[in-house]
Protein backbone atom coordinates (compact mmCIF):
# COMPACT_ATOMS: atom_id res chain seq x y z
CA UNK A 1 0.00 0.00 0.00
CA UNK A 2 1.17 3.52 -0.83
CA UNK A 3 0.74 5.61 2.32
CA UNK A 4 1.05 9.38 2.55
CA UNK A 5 2.93 10.48 5.66
CA UNK A 6 4.43 13.84 4.64
CA UNK A 7 1.34 16.01 4.11
CA UNK A 8 2.00 18.69 6.73
CA UNK A 9 -1.22 20.65 6.10
CA UNK A 10 -3.50 17.60 6.18
CA UNK A 11 -3.95 14.68 8.56
CA UNK A 12 -6.53 12.19 9.75
CA UNK A 13 -6.40 12.57 13.50
CA UNK A 14 -8.91 9.89 14.48
CA UNK A 15 -11.49 7.52 12.95
CA UNK A 16 -14.45 5.66 14.43
CA UNK A 17 -18.05 4.59 13.71
CA UNK A 18 -17.94 5.49 10.02
CA UNK A 19 -16.44 8.94 10.55
CA UNK A 20 -12.97 10.47 10.21
CA UNK A 21 -11.74 13.52 12.10
CA UNK A 22 -9.39 15.52 9.86
CA UNK A 23 -7.30 18.67 9.91
CA UNK A 24 -7.28 20.69 6.69
CA UNK A 25 -4.79 23.45 7.39
CA UNK A 26 -6.16 25.14 10.48
CA UNK A 27 -9.70 23.80 10.13
CA UNK A 28 -11.03 20.55 11.59
CA UNK A 29 -13.69 18.57 9.73
CA UNK A 30 -15.65 15.44 10.59
CA UNK A 31 -16.66 13.46 7.49
CA UNK A 32 -18.14 10.01 6.83
CA UNK A 33 -16.11 7.14 5.41
CA UNK A 34 -17.71 3.72 4.83
CA UNK A 35 -14.40 1.88 5.39
CA UNK A 36 -14.35 2.86 9.06
CA UNK A 37 -16.40 0.03 10.57
CA UNK A 38 -14.54 -0.10 13.90
CA UNK A 39 -15.67 1.59 17.11
CA UNK A 40 -13.29 3.83 19.03
CA UNK A 41 -15.96 6.02 20.56
CA UNK A 42 -18.15 8.90 19.46
CA UNK A 43 -15.88 11.44 17.75
CA UNK A 44 -18.39 14.26 18.21
CA UNK A 45 -18.18 13.76 21.96
CA UNK A 46 -14.46 13.00 21.95
CA UNK A 47 -13.56 16.21 20.12
CA UNK A 48 -16.25 18.49 21.45
CA UNK A 49 -15.47 22.18 20.72
CA UNK A 50 -12.62 21.11 18.41
CA UNK A 51 -14.72 20.48 15.29
CA UNK A 52 -15.31 23.27 12.76
CA UNK A 53 -17.78 21.40 10.53
CA UNK A 54 -19.54 18.03 10.27
CA UNK A 55 -20.89 16.44 7.11
CA UNK A 56 -24.14 14.59 7.80
CA UNK A 57 -25.38 11.91 5.43
CA UNK A 58 -29.07 11.81 4.59
CA UNK A 59 -31.04 8.57 4.60
CA UNK A 60 -32.48 9.70 1.26
CA UNK A 61 -29.05 10.14 -0.33
CA UNK A 62 -26.58 13.01 -0.30
CA UNK A 63 -26.29 15.05 2.84
CA UNK A 64 -25.33 18.47 4.17
CA UNK A 65 -22.60 20.37 6.00
CA UNK A 66 -23.21 21.63 9.51
CA UNK A 67 -20.75 24.42 10.29
CA UNK A 68 -20.20 24.56 14.04
CA UNK A 69 -17.82 27.49 13.68
CA UNK A 70 -17.30 30.17 11.06
CA UNK A 71 -15.46 28.87 8.00
CA UNK A 72 -14.39 30.83 4.90
CA UNK A 73 -15.89 29.95 1.53
CA UNK A 74 -12.48 28.57 0.59
CA UNK A 75 -9.03 28.28 2.09
CA UNK A 76 -5.65 26.97 0.98
CA UNK A 77 -3.41 24.11 2.04
CA UNK A 78 0.08 23.23 0.81
CA UNK A 79 1.77 20.00 -0.13
CA UNK A 80 5.44 20.90 -0.42
CA UNK A 81 5.42 23.62 -3.12
CA UNK A 82 1.91 22.80 -4.38
CA UNK A 83 -1.01 24.95 -3.22
CA UNK A 84 -4.63 23.77 -3.32
CA UNK A 85 -7.89 25.63 -2.75
CA UNK A 86 -10.26 23.82 -0.37
CA UNK A 87 -14.03 24.28 -0.40
CA UNK A 88 -16.97 22.52 1.22
CA UNK A 89 -18.81 20.69 -1.55
CA UNK A 90 -21.90 18.53 -1.72
CA UNK A 91 -21.47 14.80 -1.10
CA UNK A 92 -18.86 15.50 1.64
CA UNK A 93 -16.03 16.48 -0.73
CA UNK A 94 -13.49 19.30 -0.35
CA UNK A 95 -11.99 19.34 -3.86
CA UNK A 96 -8.86 17.37 -2.97
CA UNK A 97 -7.96 13.74 -2.28
CA UNK A 98 -4.80 13.94 -0.12
CA UNK A 99 -4.09 10.22 -0.49
CA UNK A 100 -3.19 10.94 -4.14
CA UNK A 101 -0.02 12.67 -2.95
CA UNK A 102 1.76 9.30 -3.22
CA UNK A 103 0.97 9.30 -6.93
CA UNK A 104 1.91 12.98 -7.33
CA UNK A 105 5.33 12.13 -5.90
CA UNK A 106 5.76 9.35 -8.45
CA UNK A 107 4.75 11.64 -11.35
CA UNK A 108 7.18 14.34 -10.22
CA UNK A 109 10.10 11.93 -9.79
CA UNK A 110 9.47 10.22 -13.11
CA UNK A 111 9.13 13.46 -15.08
CA UNK A 112 12.15 15.14 -13.51
CA UNK A 113 14.38 12.12 -14.07
CA UNK A 114 13.37 11.75 -17.72
CA UNK A 115 15.60 14.62 -18.93
CA UNK A 116 13.28 15.33 -21.85
CA UNK A 117 10.11 17.27 -22.57
CA UNK A 118 7.09 15.34 -21.30
CA UNK A 119 3.51 15.87 -22.44
CA UNK A 120 0.85 14.60 -20.01
CA UNK A 121 -2.82 13.85 -20.65
CA UNK A 122 -4.94 13.94 -17.48
CA UNK A 123 -8.43 12.45 -17.97
CA UNK A 124 -11.31 12.77 -15.47
CA UNK A 125 -8.88 15.33 -14.10
CA UNK A 126 -11.17 16.85 -11.41
CA UNK A 127 -9.59 19.88 -9.68
CA UNK A 128 -6.14 19.06 -10.99
CA UNK A 129 -4.01 17.66 -8.18
CA UNK A 130 -2.11 15.51 -10.67
CA UNK A 131 -2.05 18.30 -13.27
CA UNK A 132 -0.45 20.71 -10.79
CA UNK A 133 2.10 18.08 -9.72
CA UNK A 134 3.11 17.34 -13.33
CA UNK A 135 3.35 21.04 -14.19
CA UNK A 136 5.58 21.62 -11.17
CA UNK A 137 7.94 18.92 -12.46
CA UNK A 138 8.28 20.66 -15.82
CA UNK A 139 5.78 18.74 -17.99
CA UNK A 140 3.14 20.27 -20.25
CA UNK A 141 -0.40 19.12 -19.44
CA UNK A 142 -3.74 18.68 -21.17
CA UNK A 143 -6.40 18.67 -18.44
CA UNK A 144 -9.77 17.15 -19.40
CA UNK A 145 -12.93 16.95 -17.28
CA UNK A 146 -16.63 17.05 -18.11
CA UNK A 147 -17.38 19.65 -15.39
CA UNK A 148 -16.72 23.31 -16.09
CA UNK A 149 -16.58 23.99 -12.36
CA UNK A 150 -13.85 21.40 -11.79
CA UNK A 151 -11.78 22.70 -14.72
CA UNK A 152 -12.06 26.26 -13.39
CA UNK A 153 -11.02 24.98 -9.96
CA UNK A 154 -7.91 23.41 -11.50
CA UNK A 155 -7.04 26.81 -12.97
CA UNK A 156 -7.30 28.29 -9.46
CA UNK A 157 -4.92 25.63 -8.10
CA UNK A 158 -2.43 26.21 -10.92
CA UNK A 159 -2.48 29.95 -10.26
CA UNK A 160 -2.19 29.50 -6.49
CA UNK A 161 0.84 27.25 -7.02
CA UNK A 162 2.48 30.01 -9.13
CA UNK A 163 2.49 27.78 -12.21
CA UNK A 164 0.36 29.93 -14.52
CA UNK A 165 3.37 30.48 -16.79
CA UNK A 166 3.58 26.72 -17.51
CA UNK A 167 1.96 25.04 -20.52
CA UNK A 168 -1.50 23.64 -19.72
CA UNK A 169 -4.70 23.33 -21.74
CA UNK A 170 -8.02 23.25 -19.86
CA UNK A 171 -10.75 21.31 -21.65
CA UNK A 172 -14.38 20.63 -20.72
CA UNK A 173 -15.14 17.48 -22.69
CA UNK A 174 -16.24 13.86 -22.68
CA UNK A 175 -13.03 11.85 -22.34
CA UNK A 176 -13.81 9.12 -24.88
CA UNK A 177 -14.88 11.63 -27.53
CA UNK A 178 -11.79 13.72 -26.81
CA UNK A 179 -9.38 10.78 -27.12
CA UNK A 180 -11.01 9.69 -30.39
CA UNK A 181 -10.47 13.20 -31.79
CA UNK A 182 -6.84 13.16 -30.61
CA UNK A 183 -6.33 9.91 -32.52
CA UNK A 184 -7.69 11.51 -35.70
CA UNK A 185 -5.50 14.57 -35.16
CA UNK A 186 -2.40 12.45 -34.60
CA UNK A 187 -1.63 14.01 -31.22
CA UNK A 188 0.59 11.99 -28.89
CA UNK A 189 1.33 11.97 -25.14
CA UNK A 190 4.25 10.67 -23.11
CA UNK A 191 2.14 10.03 -20.01
CA UNK A 192 -1.54 9.44 -19.34
CA UNK A 193 -3.33 9.70 -16.00
CA UNK A 194 -6.97 8.85 -15.43
CA UNK A 195 -9.25 8.74 -12.41
CA UNK A 196 -12.50 7.35 -13.84
CA UNK A 197 -15.65 7.39 -11.72
CA UNK A 198 -17.84 4.33 -11.29
CA UNK A 199 -20.60 6.22 -13.06
CA UNK A 200 -20.85 9.68 -14.53
CA UNK A 201 -22.00 11.93 -17.34
CA UNK A 202 -19.92 13.71 -19.97
CA UNK A 203 -20.02 17.37 -20.96
CA UNK A 204 -23.06 16.70 -23.18
CA UNK A 205 -24.73 14.17 -20.86
CA UNK A 206 -22.86 11.19 -22.31
CA UNK A 207 -23.21 8.26 -19.90
CA UNK A 208 -20.04 6.72 -18.46
CA UNK A 209 -20.07 3.34 -16.69
CA UNK A 210 -16.66 2.08 -15.60
CA UNK A 211 -17.32 -1.64 -16.07
CA UNK A 212 -18.61 -1.02 -19.59
CA UNK A 213 -16.41 1.83 -20.80
CA UNK A 214 -13.00 1.57 -19.13
CA UNK A 215 -11.69 -1.10 -21.50
CA UNK A 216 -12.63 0.95 -24.57
CA UNK A 217 -11.02 4.08 -23.17
CA UNK A 218 -7.72 2.39 -22.35
CA UNK A 219 -7.50 0.67 -25.73
CA UNK A 220 -8.11 4.05 -27.38
CA UNK A 221 -5.42 5.65 -25.20
CA UNK A 222 -2.83 3.21 -26.57
CA UNK A 223 -3.17 5.04 -29.89
CA UNK A 224 -2.32 8.45 -28.39
CA UNK A 225 0.82 7.32 -26.57
CA UNK A 226 4.13 8.51 -27.98
CA UNK A 227 6.79 6.15 -29.29
CA UNK A 228 8.58 6.33 -25.94
CA UNK A 229 5.94 6.72 -23.21
CA UNK A 230 6.95 7.41 -19.62
CA UNK A 231 3.99 6.14 -17.59
CA UNK A 232 0.29 5.26 -17.67
CA UNK A 233 -1.69 5.49 -14.44
CA UNK A 234 -5.25 4.46 -13.56
CA UNK A 235 -6.76 5.44 -10.21
CA UNK A 236 -10.09 4.16 -8.92
CA UNK A 237 -12.42 4.51 -5.96
CA UNK A 238 -14.94 1.99 -7.31
CA UNK A 239 -16.06 -0.30 -4.50
CA UNK A 240 -15.23 -3.94 -5.10
CA UNK A 241 -12.81 -3.35 -7.96
CA UNK A 242 -9.44 -5.02 -7.37
CA UNK A 243 -6.20 -3.29 -8.27
CA UNK A 244 -5.21 -6.55 -9.96
CA UNK A 245 -7.95 -5.92 -12.52
CA UNK A 246 -6.28 -2.62 -13.41
CA UNK A 247 -2.91 -4.40 -13.65
CA UNK A 248 -4.43 -7.05 -15.93
CA UNK A 249 -5.84 -4.42 -18.27
CA UNK A 250 -2.50 -2.62 -18.46
CA UNK A 251 -0.71 -5.91 -19.09
CA UNK A 252 -2.85 -6.77 -22.14
CA UNK A 253 -2.96 -3.25 -23.56
CA UNK A 254 -0.01 -0.95 -22.75
CA UNK A 255 2.56 -3.60 -21.88
CA UNK A 256 1.71 -5.60 -25.00
CA UNK A 257 3.04 -2.72 -27.11
CA UNK A 258 5.66 -1.15 -24.81
CA UNK A 259 8.35 -2.69 -22.66
CA UNK A 260 7.96 -1.65 -19.04
CA UNK A 261 6.91 -2.72 -15.56
CA UNK A 262 3.49 -2.82 -13.94
CA UNK A 263 2.61 -2.06 -10.34
CA UNK A 264 -0.73 -2.02 -8.57
CA UNK A 265 -2.15 -1.80 -5.08
CA UNK A 266 -4.01 0.32 -2.56
CA UNK A 267 -3.42 3.91 -1.53
CA UNK A 268 -4.04 5.06 2.00
CA UNK A 269 -3.62 7.66 4.73
CA UNK A 270 -2.20 7.30 8.21
CA UNK A 271 -4.56 7.76 11.17
CA UNK A 272 -2.52 9.71 13.69
CA UNK A 273 -4.08 8.78 17.03
CA UNK A 274 -4.50 5.06 16.35
CA UNK A 275 -1.36 4.18 14.40
CA UNK A 276 -3.61 2.73 11.68
CA UNK A 277 -3.88 3.18 7.93
CA UNK A 278 -7.16 4.04 6.21
CA UNK A 279 -7.44 2.49 2.72
CA UNK A 280 -8.67 5.13 0.28
CA UNK A 281 -8.60 3.64 -3.20
CA UNK A 282 -6.56 1.62 -5.69
CA UNK A 283 -4.14 2.26 -8.52
CA UNK A 284 -2.72 0.43 -11.51
CA UNK A 285 0.46 1.78 -13.07
CA UNK A 286 2.61 1.01 -16.10
CA UNK A 287 5.98 2.74 -16.26
CA UNK A 288 8.94 2.65 -18.58
CA UNK A 289 12.31 1.37 -17.42
CA UNK A 290 13.68 4.89 -18.04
Amino acid sequence: MLVVDDFIDYEIIDASRGMKYERWGKYYLLRPDPSIIWDRGDLVVKYKDKIDAIYHRSNKGGGYWENLKSLPNNWQIKYHNLVFNIKQMGFKHTGLFPEQASNWNFFIRKIRSSNRDIKVLNLFAYTGGASVACLSAGASVVHVDSSRGMVDWCRENVNSSNLSDRTIRYLVDDVIKFVKREIRRGNKYDAIIMDPPSYGRGANKEVWALEKDLWELITLCVDVLSENPLFFQINSYTTGLSSSVLANILKITINKKYNGRIDCGEIGLSIKNENLVLPCGIYGRWESYE
